[in-house]
Parts: structure tokens; C-alpha cells; sequence
């Protein structure tokens, strides 16, 4: 794909995760703070998307995600905005919000500022719900990626983003 802006390893991986999750039958949708709308982006590169791409809700303020998609502040006050505590949150509120049958969340510290000695810059925190799942079957991983820069976080950020909304594989058939 050569009419865009952003990077071709982010499209590329973008028109795997529509491609799979069209033959699945799935509807995704993601919940944005530091990539700020980068997956969304990605996403809507691909032409058709709309069948499977249902929203991205962008709540970059701990007042927007509480406001949005519900997360309880008692939480951000307890954990932080980056945790995973409130990327599950996040995640849990975008699949209700949309009724998108899995989504996933992002939150963490892109840089150059922001970072501290326990959540330093590069530090991300990613979830995944799905529609219909227990809600105490927590999906969630936090990751520390190299200081590149922030547009090199946010890439980093939004390349596992994309990984984490591909659909399981099928399980094998017995001969």
C-alpha cells in the first residue's frame, strides 16, 4: 500500500489483523491513550475495514477514561493510568461501549517526559477483552520498550497493539 502516511510495517501488519479477523467473523475495536489514535489509523488504511473495525475511543486524560469507557477513578488513583488495572478497565469499556466482539486498550509513557523510576519512558501497558468473556479472566501484559523516542514508543506501542487483536488460532483437527 503506497497512498499513506505512516510506516509500512504498521499497514502492513494492520491489513493482517482486518484480513483474520474478516474470516473469523469478528468485530474489533481499540481503546487509545499514548498511541493517541495511531492504531485506529492503521486500521482504517485498509480499505474495507469498516466491516470489521467498529471504533477506536481515544481517552488520552484519566477524565476521559473514567467519563468514556468507565473506568473507576478509584483505580487510576490506586494503580495509575498505566496499569493494568486500568488498561482492563479500558479494554472491558470499549468492548461494551461498542459491542465489538474483542478489543484491546493501551496506556503507558511514550516520553520524552513522564516517566518515572517505577514506570519509566517505553513503559506500556496492553489489554484485551472480549464480548461475553468472564470479566475476572484478566488479559493483560505490560512492556518495556526502548527508549526510541516517542514516535518510536508509539510505533513499538501500536505494532503489539495490532498482534494482540489477531484471532486464536484454530485448534487442530484430530485425524
Amino acid at each position: 500500500m503506497t497512498d499513506t502516511l505512516l510506516p509500512a510495517q504498521l499497514v502492513e501488519s494492520a491489513q493482517r489483523v482486518i484480513e483474520a479477523n474478516r474470516k473469523a467473523g469478528r468485530r474489533i475495536a481499540v481503546a487509545e491513550s499514548c498511541t493517541g489514535g495511531l492504531v485506529a489509523a492503521a486500521l482504517t488504511e485498509v480499505p474495507g475495514s469498516s466491516d470489521v473495525f467498529v471504533a477506536s475511543i481515544i481517552t488520552y486524560s484519566d477524565e476521559a477514561k473514567t467519563d468514556l469507557l468507565k473506568v473507576g477513578r478509584d483505580l487510576i488513583e490506586t494503580f495509575g493510568a498505566v496499569s493494568i488495572a486500568v488498561a482492563w478497565g479500558m479494554a472491558r469499556g470499549a468492548v461494551e461501549k461498542t459491542g465489538a466482539d474483542v478489543a484491546v486498550a493501551i496506556t503507558g509513557v511514550a516520553g520524552p517526559g513522564g516517566g518515572s523510576e517505577k514506570k519509566p519512558v517505553g513503559t506500556v501497558v496492553f489489554a484485551r477483552a472480549e464480548k461475553d468473556s468472564d470479566p475476572n479472566d484478566v488479559h493483560a501484559d505490560r512492556r518495556l520498550f526502548p527508549d526510541n523516542g516517542r514516535g518510536g514508543v508509539r510505533l513499538q506501542a501500536a505494532l503489539c497493539a495490532l498482534e494482540l487483536l489477531m484471532p486464536p488460532e484454530p485448534e487442530p483437527v484430530a485425524p
